[in-house]
C-alpha cells in the first residue's frame, strides 16, 4: 500500500468527522466551549470587565433578578424563548420564535455581574419542554400554509431565578461602568443550567451515536494521518 493513500484515508476520515459535528449547527461550538472554557470567580471576572482586559470566561452561580417572568408553572423566569417548528424534509423549520427576559444577573455569595439578555441564543443549554402534534391541531398559530398532517413541534426553554448556572463570555464594563458579561471575541454568551455532561447530550439533540461515530472518525483520522506521515518520511516519499 502506498503511504501517500494511508494520508489520504486519514484526511477523509477526519474530513467525515468535521461533516458529522457541522450537522448540530453553531450548538457543537457551544459543546467544545463549555470543555475548554477556563473558570473564574465572579468576582476576578468583575475586576477584568473594570480593568478593559476582558477575556472569554466561565463562571458560576445562582440567577437572579429584581424583577421576575409570570410563568404557567408559577416558577420565577428571568428568560423565556419559545419557537415553533414544523418538519419539513429530516430538518425542522422554526415558524416563529418568541422571547421574554427581564434584567437578570449571576451570583456568587456577594459578587454578582449583568448578563445581556439579548445575546442569547444557541448559547442557552436547559431542559426544554417539548409538545409535539401536526399543523392540522394548531392552524391558527402557524404563519404559513403547511399540509394538515405536517408534523409541529413547540420548544419552550427557560431560566429561573432558582436555577444554578454555568455563564460562558466577555466580561466588559457597560455604560455607567457597571459590568456585564456577554458576547465577544467571536464567540456565543452561553447559560446552562445543566451539568456539563447532560449539557452534551442537550446539544446532540439526544442523540449519542454521531458524536461518538464523529469523535471515531477524528481519532481514526489522526491515526492514519501520522502513520501515513511517518511511512513516508521513513520511504524518503517526502
Amino acid at each position: 500500500m502506498n503511504p501517500l493513500l494511508v494520508v489520504a484515508l486519514g484526511l477523509a476520515a477526519i474530513a467525515t468527522g468535521t461533516l458529522l459535528l457541522r450537522t448540530y449547527g453553531p450548538r457543537t461550538r457551544v459543546g467544545r466551549l463549555l470543555g475548554v472554557t477556563p473558570r473564574v470567580s465572579i468576582a476576578a471576572a468583575r475586576e477584568l470587565a473594570a480593568t478593559g482586559r476582558g477575556r472569554y470566561l466561565r463562571v458560576e452561580g445562582r440567577l437572579d433578578a429584581d424583577d421576575e417572568l409570570a410563568d404557567e408553572g408559577s416558577r420565577p423566569l428571568v428568560f423565556r424563548r419559545a419557537r415553533l417548528e414544523a418538519r419539513v424534509g429530516s430538518r425542522w423549520r422554526t415558524l416563529s420564535d418568541e422571547r421574554r427576559s427581564v434584567p437578570f444577573v449571576v451570583r456568587e455569595g456577594l459578587d454578582a455581574i449583568a448578563i445581556d439578555a439579548d445575546a442569547l441564543d444557541a448559547g442557552v443549554v436547559v431542559i426544554p419542554r417539548v409538545s409535539e402534534g401536526t399543523a392540522g391541531e394548531v392552524p391558527g398559530r402557524l404563519r404559513a400554509e403547511l399540509p394538515t398532517d405536517t408534523p409541529v413541534r413547540l420548544v419552550v426553554e427557560t431560566l429561573s431565578s432558582i436555577d444554578h448556572a454555568t455563564v460562558l463570555g466577555l466580561p466588559i464594563a457597560a455604560r455607567g461602568g457597571e459590568p456585564r458579561i456577554g458576547a465577544g471575541g467571536g464567540r456565543p454568551l452561553v447559560v446552562s443550567t445543566v451539568a456539563d455532561p447532560e449539557a452534551m447530550r442537550i446539544l446532540a439533540g439526544g442523540d449519542r451515536r454521531r458524536p461518538v461515530v464523529a469523535a471515531a472518525a477524528f481519532f481514526a483520522g489522526l491515526i492514519l494521518l501520522a502513520v501515513g506521515l511517518g511511512w513516508a518520511l521513513l520511504a524518503g516519499g517526502l
